[in-house]
């Protein structure tokens, strides 16, 4: 007979946050296409430094068999998540699980019933911790390595979260596009014809030295931008701050556009170098070996071959006048001009059409998808 699941809650303390984060490294960082985050980036995530805390709290678990670790889960309340979209949701995140039903509705019980205690109903997620972060688990493309800051998790995950009563809430789809497919002649024709729809519109490329000046405009772009999409939380003015002090040493000139329409700001695309190329083998640890490898590609002395595209996004006033596909296809350019040899467009909302649509004009092919979840638990 096997030992039974004890569920045992961990604390804020760096040893805590240490054994909450070596539970992935034995699950998710057993699959072969797994690049495991820097463990120094997680714990900063969720450590009180990350301003996301003054409007949000959380629990972590873990769940134990015989006293091994064989999955955890964090649950989370967003105040501003709430005042958005109404009260009554909680997130679960930082979801990992042995394929073990019994440890898996352990976990899943313990975040609910404190959920109801915060006054929740719902359980939404894997949100780590929210919709401006890593989310969902991975339900296709297991056999291709995740990119940077896109999770990766087993594929026995989705079963055991639908076993326990989840549903479908939205997929989140990734598509990998060729740049040698996208002729530098169709990326000409494209820009030249999105500036006479929009000949107002001006590009600014935001690097590392003027991404201090770049903020405010930056700031009022992102919120109006985005602030309409499903499950969308407004950022604070700090949570921006934090962002873009983590995003800043992968800032590529070229890689980051803001748009102007007669000086006021209109668009925001961010796209960075996948560094998870070289990721892979520190296991999240800085501190080995591997990094004197990696050093070339996180410095910026040699590129990747893929980058990824974070963030499109124009404000209402300013949309369906070409200003996403003007700064895609600056991007593009600029890209081959540098030696990138692919771009993964991640993640896309499943409805959002209009993205969609843009890249397949540069033939983007949908290589992944992510889900999240959610559950009553009134």
């Amino acid at each position: 007979m096997r030992p039974p699941v004890q569920v045992r809650e961990l604390g804020d303390s760096p040893r805590d946050l240490d054994r909450f984060w070596r539970v992935m490294v034995g699950i998710s960082g057993a699959e072969a296409a797994c690049v495991l985050p820097l463990r120094i980036e997680v714990t900063g995530v969720l450590g009180s430094a990350n301003p996301f805390w003054s409007q949000a709290r959380r629990r972590l678990w873990i769940a134990q068999r015989d006293g091994r670790a064989v999955g955890r889960i964090a649950g989370i309340v967003s105040e501003q998540h709430q005042r958005t979209h109404g009260p009554g949701t909680a997130f679960f995140g930082y979801l990992e699980c042995e394929d073990d039903p019994e440890a898996a509705g352990a976990l899943f019980d313990t975040v609910a019933r404190w959920a109801r205690v915060e006054g929740c109903r719902h359980l939404l997620g894997p949100m780590n911790p929210n919709i401006n972060e890593e989310c969902g688990l991975l339900i296709s493309g297991f056999g291709r390595a995740n990119s940077v800051m896109m999770p990766h998790t087993p594929p026995h995950l989705p079963r055991l979260v639908e076993a326990a009563g989840f549903l479908k809430a939205k997929d989140l789809l990734v598509y990998d596009i060729d740049l040698a497919r996208s002729p530098i002649e169709r990326l000409d024709r494209f820009r030249k014809a999105a500036g006479r729809r929009a000949p107002e519109v001006r590009l600014t490329a935001v690097t590392q030295s003027n991404l201090t000046r770049m903020l405010p405009a930056l700031k009022a772009i992102y919120n109006e931008a985005w602030g309409l999409n499903w499950s969308a939380m407004p950022m604070s003015g700090p949570e921006i701050d934090f962002l873009a002090q983590r995003l800043k040493p992968l800032l590529v000139e070229g890689l980051v556009w803001l748009a102007e329409s007669s000086g006021q700001p209109a668009g925001l695309l961010l796209a960075i170098p996948d560094v998870n190329e070289v990721l892979g083998p520190l296991r999240g640890e800085l501190l080995r070996p591997a990094l004197l490898r990696a050093l070339p590609v996180l410095l910026g002395w040699r590129r990747p071959r893929r980058f990824r595209l974070v963030a499109l996004g124009v404000s209402s006033p300013y949309r369906r006048r070409g200003i996403e596909g003007m700064m895609f296809a600056e991007t593009l350019a600029a890209a081959r001009r540098l030696g990138f040899e692919r771009c993964e467009a991640s993640w896309i909302l499943e409805d959002n059409q209009a993205v969609q649509q843009m890249v397949a004009v540069f033939d983007g092919m949908e290589v992944q998808r992510y889900r999240l979840y959610g559950r009553g638990i009134g």
